[in-house]
């Protein structure tokens, strides 16, 4: 029992940070253009040389 004065303020502060990740991704824009990146990755690009 003494073992959860110490993991639920661990687990409250790790849920902080977290959310505190997340809203930093939203306000720099990761995740403005999703469908860009997944047709870039379907693009071919006709510099590179094929093996």
């Amino acid at each position: 029992m003494n073992m959860l004065i110490y993991l639920i303020p661990i687990a409250l502060l790790m849920g902080a940070m977290g959310l505190l990740a997340f809203l930093w991704s939203l306000k720099s824009g990761q995740y403005e253009d999703l469908q860009g990146a997944a047709w870039r990755v379907l693009a071919d690009d006709e510099n590179e040389p094929t093996p």
